[in-house]
């Protein structure tokens, strides 16, 4: 044990050695600062009702949605049932193995090459009308509404023909704030347009009704306080057949519309139980 202590002493006589004068003092790290914390644009407040700024588009933010595949129908329940907190909802939380990914974006109109056929609406956005990736249609958001002014192919030379079409009136979707009885039509008129190549004009009336507000079960989580907005297209061409097409959409606080169920053309019942198009918002790898 000797020659171990003498190796141990000698150690602490050379590191005490060195903690002589010139010894630099260790630095002092101040405490870790995670900096100012960033305010989500929009929390929700779930007081029953949606208000323009609880709805603003986020240019070049992405949301991901599950869509039944095209040309498929799928059978779906918009009236609901009543759970067990007697409380309506809607379960749109079955996950599909055909089910398909689409994201979605708004766009600002810049470089658009229809762009300078809205060149008098202020500050418009640019989303997609098919998930396809098609057509596109111009909005826009006040306090009083969101707005469609018109749509257009995404390119002018797109294999099944052009399309351009503006209304001379903007068409209103939503009327804010979005809240259960509200109910409004709003008309468009489509003059001197162009439909895959053809000339088209066309009267569109849009009626609109908020008519309940429940729990929406969604494939990735569950939103305690949709809005369930009804919508009938009725499209009057100046020459042709006129095309109805009905769309139950749910809306949340912040984020949208949630979950969307089209019915296929000139559907007559309003609680349709066989749909086009589903699709939900949800996760995606």
């Amino acid at each position: 044990m000797k020659p171990i202590l003498t190796i141990a002493l000698l150690l602490a006589a050379a590191l005490s050695a060195s903690c002589g004068d010139n010894e630099t003092p260790p630095p002092q790290h101040a405490a870790y600062d995670g900096g100012v914390g960033t305010a989500l644009p929009c929390v929700p407040n779930l007081d029953g009702k949606i208000d323009s700024k609880e709805l603003v588009p986020q240019v070049g933010i992405p949301a991901t949605y599950l869509v039944s595949p095209a040309g498929k129908t799928r059978t779906v329940d918009v009236v609901g049932q009543t759970n067990a907190q007697g409380k309506l909802a809607w379960a749109f939380g079955a996950d599909f193995a055909d089910d398909q990914v689409a994201r979605i974006a708004a766009q600002k109109i810049d470089g658009k090459w229809y762009a300078s056929n809205f060149a008098a609406v202020a500050n418009p956005v640019v989303v997609a009308i098919d998930l396809g990736g098609r057509t596109e249609g111009v909005y826009t958001q006040d306090e009083q509404g969101f707005f469609l002014h018109g749509v257009a192919s995404v390119a002018p030379d797109a294999p099944e023909g052009k399309t351009l079409l503006v209304y001379t009136t903007p068409v209103m979707l939503y009327r804010f704030p979005l809240v259960a009885g509200a109910a409004w039509t709003s008309v468009g008129e489509v003059k001197n347009g162009t439909l895959r190549g053809l000339p088209f004009a066309s009267k569109d009336t849009y009626e609109v009704k908020v008519d309940g507000t429940g729990e929406l079960g969604l494939p990735d989580f569950i939103l305690t306080q949709a809005l369930r907005v009804r919508t009938n297209v009725s499209i009057v061409p100046s020459a042709g057949q006129t095309t109805t097409q009905r769309q139950v959409g749910f809306v949340f606080e912040c984020l949208g519309e949630a979950a969307r169920v089209t019915s296929n053309l000139n559907e007559p019942n309003e609680n349709f139980t066989v749909a086009s198009e589903v699709r939900r918002l949800g996760l995606a790898p």
